[in-house]
């Protein structure tokens, strides 16, 4: 039986990026994909479209083989992003999972990330590949994540991140006290274990919403550089001050 992907979507008045994230789902070749999305009680019609969308997958979980996509959503107040991803992975049943508030830029994204993880041998836990930043259909910038060590300054891009389920199960989900950085922590969590090892799939695979929780302005800036030290901090990685200022040195020459 195929490995169930789940992808995570989080929404609040976004209708039209929303849309365009569905959209991208709905093209994928990969043929056992449940989508949950959570929102956070949209006024704008982002409902609309997630009625929509859900409409055109009914649940089908009583035929196992059937490759359609499966649909979970809720919309209720919630305590921010990372509260949303929360709830979603809670909701999720997946045994591959991802955060999926981009667009997928080709029809055979989810298709390479799960074959980079079936064939990256017994330690590799998840996969990752490059990213664009785009305005419209204009792109920012290009990230190409490449492969390396939390401790020299590299991280994956976590928009492109496919994470095996037992990664969650074993070392928790988002810490909600983190205002841009709970996605860094989360990932310096598993990944200062040099044994846990991410395939890399060196292709631009997802164009990311230029605006994000971290991107968004100097402000949010100085807070993630901030929260990164603290993330590296708490989980007892040595010297992070220094990896901090090489992660940023590495996000700088992107541009």
């Amino acid at each position: 039986m195929m490995i169930k992907v789940s992808l995570l979507v989080t929404t609040y008045n976004v209708k039209d990026d929303l849309a365009v994230t569905l959209a991208g789902i709905e093209k994928q070749d990969y043929g056992s994909i449940e989508v949950v999305i959570v929102d956070g009680g949209s006024g704008d019609g982002t409902l609309d479209v997630i009625r929509e969308f859900a409409g055109r997958h009914p649940d089908r979980r009583d035929v196992p083989d059937d490759p359609s996509i499966t649909v979970k959503w809720i919309s209720e107040p919630d305590r921010g992003l990372y509260d949303a991803m929360n709830k979603a992975w809670a909701m999720c049943t997946g045994d591959i999972v991802a955060v999926c508030n981009d667009r997928l830029c080709t029809t055979d994204a989810v298709t390479k990330l799960v074959r980079a993880i079936e064939q990256g041998g017994e330690k590799c836990i998840g996969a990752h590949a490059d990213l664009v930043y785009v305005e419209g259909e204009r792109v920012v910038r290009t990230w190409h994540m490449g492969e390396g060590r939390i401790r020299d300054g590299w991280m994956p891009g976590h928009p492109t991140l496919f994470l095996k389920r037992e990664i969650y199960e074993r070392y928790g989900s988002y810490d909600i006290s983190y205002r841009c950085a709970a996605d860094y922590e989360f990932m310096v969590r598993f990944l200062k274990d040099e044994n846990n090892r991410l395939a890399y799939v060196p292709e631009v695979l997802i164009a990311m919403y230029y605006g994000g929780t971290s991107n968004a302005g100097l402000r949010n800036y100085l807070v993630s550089f901030k929260e990164g030290y603290q993330a590296l901090k708490k989980n007892g990685v040595r010297h992070p001050l220094w990896i901090t200022v090489k992660r940023t040195i590495r996000v700088l020459r992107q541009f």
